[in-house]
């Protein structure tokens, strides 16, 4: 099953064209890098597939839909069960521990509370973080903040994965589990990952790897 598909999508800010022509497809279970960098576009181009943008031209499908006439609310229902974010700096809130940010998408899409906590507690213990539970995020290392929002975006049982940078702010032992995780994920759970990243050469546990580069997208 094709989960993304973008056929000639272009974007521009102002002058600046950003995505030019741009075609990809992702399927089931894949694991694709988009290397760049920094302000080649990769951001935007996540923006697009996560339904936060829309293309100037060309067209988007998700899971074999065009998504040309959603309305707000059908963008925000994809966006909340079927897509998970992870973003570079994290995004946890600082007030609430690490359960209680775990279970808040659950709790968005109206999940009870008895069994967004048992899936929250669920993941936790899976992933080997249920130590974790009841500390806040500003007591943790950075790995372990990225760790646990990885942990969240997987609560609502997501088919695509957006990880915009998700190792940019973390050491190279910390960015290695990070990966590990992100492996075990897309093996065990057949979510499909689209991650960005500005390292051009890092070894990454993908299964296709492109350049974002003036606009253009060249698998390599």
């Amino acid at each position: 099953m094709i989960v993304i598909e973008l056929f000639s999508v272009w974007k521009a800010y102002g002058e600046t064209e950003v995505l030019k022509n741009l075609n990809l497809k992702v399927e089931e279970g894949d694991f694709v890098s988009i290397r760049g960098k920094s302000g080649a576009g990769k951001t935007t181009l996540l923006r697009i597939i996560g339904l936060l943008e829309l293309p100037d031209k060309g067209e988007v499908r998700l899971f074999g839909r065009s998504i040309d006439g959603l309305k707000d609310g059908e963008k925000s229902d994809i966006r909340l069960h079927q897509i998970g974010f992870v973003f570079q700096f994290f995004n946890l809130i600082p007030s609430l521990t690490v359960l209680e940010n775990v279970e808040l998408p659950l709790a968005l899409a109206g999940v009870k509370k008895q069994e967004g906590r048992r899936r929250a507690l669920e993941l936790l213990e899976y992933f080997g973080l249920k130590g974790l539970a009841e500390r806040f995020p500003d007591s943790l290392s950075g790995g372990e903040r990225q760790r646990i929002a990885i942990i969240r975006a997987l609560a609502n049982r997501p088919k695509i994965i957006l990880a915009d940078e998700p190792s940019s702010s973390l050491d190279d032992e910390n960015s290695g589990l990070l990966m590990d995780l992100l492996a075990r994920i897309n093996r065990e759970e057949k979510v499909a990952i689209v991650l960005t990243t500005t390292d051009l050469y890092e070894g990454l546990p993908t299964k296709r790897d492109y350049v974002l580069k003036e606009g253009l997208l060249t698998e390599i």
